[in-house]
């Protein structure tokens, strides 16, 4: 296992002879909706797909926070939200090392498109190039991702300098292809945003399994799809420059989502479809082609120690994260049978503390907020979707009782993955799991204490409501947002 401080694998004297680092990331995308993590959506992601054919995809990987800036703060300091600084929409610490100044340092010319403004203070991110949403389509032209990145390797060409490249789609994040939201957002600048290079009929596509399958939400995810494609047209855009520019052979690719989908139960959460994502990384002459990685849990917090690792240059002291090359060398990697998730706080900066532990077959969330009248409130809940679940919920109890759990939650959850991946089923209750619950919520004490979690004693206070109603009036002032007062709950509806 590489640790802080340990020597390289690979050490590389010379720039010449560092690799290229290229990495692409969706936006709010679920793993299983691309073809290679088996969505069966019909050829919804043929670039995305040929880039996993080209190296290897890890079955369990997870980012470390399920939503935008705070995830990529993450994968930038290999450090977790809570000692990194960016719990929320916050830039990080400005003691923290980024993976950018080590680049920098190392000689790498940096390069980012899209997302700029989700990695801050701008003076921690060594960029030598930089093209935000407005000059790339609203972050979702295909054309301007391919003439961006062709110049970029171009110039890192010429200086004879290693790239690192982080090439930000903001598809599939709303507002989605074809969507009423996405008319009123955009309005005269639609016409500037390319159609994807496949439209999805609300027949051909899948709806994910822990969301009702009803007209309203069909139709949504009918335009999800369509900008998932379009996501995959900007990969195989970017891909292309690199194939034209000569320098793919000695380019280490990686491509992500920075979270799931923006529908109720993904996004902004803690659950499986919340943090799984989409690993794929290609290293032509290192990684053997077409591989499968479903024995190790990769996370968000071990993307800067691996790049470090690749590019022969020493780790970062302080990172939480470790090194995964061996594995992408073909190695087994010990301390790797779990990982640890978190959520703190939405874009509004309203706290809805979680935290998670889960491995091959469980999974253990605790919701230290979930007093019964603290109600969720995100991004997902706009558009279709959440909108027809609670029209649906009035006739359909099952409906009815999904839109409660999402809006209210309870303390503890518990679920069978192996058995129920979409969460359908808290067996937090049920004592025949009594053991296994014990036992993850121990693991899952014991990494908060270590990594300095301040949620640890709500944990260990889980059962006494006044203690943790004390520690959410400490995380609304943390927030810097009072709550508003709440209504009676026996006026409250769901």
């Amino acid at each position: 296992m590489l640790v802080s401080g340990q020597a390289p694998i690979f050490s590389a004297d010379k720039r010449k002879k560092r690799p290229n680092i290229l990495f692409i990331t969706a936006d709010d995308m679920n793993c299983d909706s691309t073809g290679c993590f088996g969505g069966q959506t019909p050829d919804i992601t043929p670039n995305i797909d040929r880039l996993a054919s080209e190296g290897m995809r890890f079955a369990h990987a997870h980012i470390t926070i399920a939503v935008c800036q705070p995830s990529r703060s993450v994968l930038m300091t290999g450090r977790y939200p809570h000692r990194n600084g960016a719990e929320g929409f916050q830039p990080i610490n400005t003691s923290v090392p980024t993976l950018q100044e080590s680049l920098h340092k190392a000689g790498y010319l940096n390069g980012i498109l899209g997302k700029v403004k989700h990695l801050a203070p701008i003076e921690k991110f060594k960029w030598d190039m930089v093209k935000d949403v407005g000059e790339l389509g609203n972050g979702r032209d295909p054309k301007l991702y391919y003439k961006f990145a062709k110049n970029f390797f171009q110039q890192a060409s010429n200086k004879g300098q290693p790239f690192f490249l982080m090439a930000n789609s903001h598809d599939p994040h709303r507002p989605f292809h074809g969507s009423v939201q996405e008319r009123n957002r955009f309005k005269q600048g639609l016409k500037n945003i390319p159609a994807p290079s496949r439209v999805y009929r609300i027949e051909e596509i899948q709806v994910p399994g822990f969301l009702p399958d009803i007209p309203d939400v069909r139709k949504e995810m009918a335009q999800y799809y369509s900008s998932v494609r379009r996501c995959d047209d900007t990969v195989g855009a970017v891909m292309r420059a690199l194939r034209e520019s000569g320098q793919a052979e000695n380019t280490l690719i990686m491509f992500l989502s920075d979270n799931g989908i923006a529908v109720p139960f993904s996004k902004t959460n803690c659950y499986l479809h919340s943090t799984r994502t989409p690993w794929i990384v290609s290293w032509p002459g290192k990684i053997k082609p077409g591989t499968l990685d479903n024995r190790h849990f990769i996370s968000g917090i071990d993307f800067m120690p691996t790049v470090l690792d690749a590019a022969g240059l020493a780790q970062t002291k302080g990172m939480d994260g470790f090194s995964f090359l061996p594995i992408l060398l073909g190695q087994q990697q010990a301390g790797r049978d779990k990982v640890f998730t978190q959520f703190h706080q939405t874009s509004a900066r309203n706290r809805y503390p979680m935290r998670c532990v889960q491995n091959h077959k469980f999974g253990y969330i605790f919701n230290p907020w979930a007093d019964g009248e603290r109600v969720f409130k995100n991004e997902s809940q706009s558009g279709l979707t959440f909108k027809a679940m609670r029209a649906a919920a009035k006739t359909d109890p099952k409906i009815a009782a999904r839109v409660k759990l999402f809006q209210y939650r309870v303390v503890e959850e518990f679920y069978d993955l192996a058995n129920d991946p979409d969460a359908l089923h808290n067996l937090s209750d049920d004592l025949r799991y009594q053991k296994e619950l014990d036992k993850m919520r121990k693991e899952l004490l014991k990494w908060m204490k270590r990594t300095n979690d301040p949620a640890s004693k709500a944990l260990e206070n889980r059962n006494s409501p006044e203690a943790l109603k004390k520690f959410m009036a400490e995380q609304d002032d943390r927030a810097g947002k009072k709550q508003k007062k709440r209504k009676n709950r026996k006026k409250r509806t769901s």
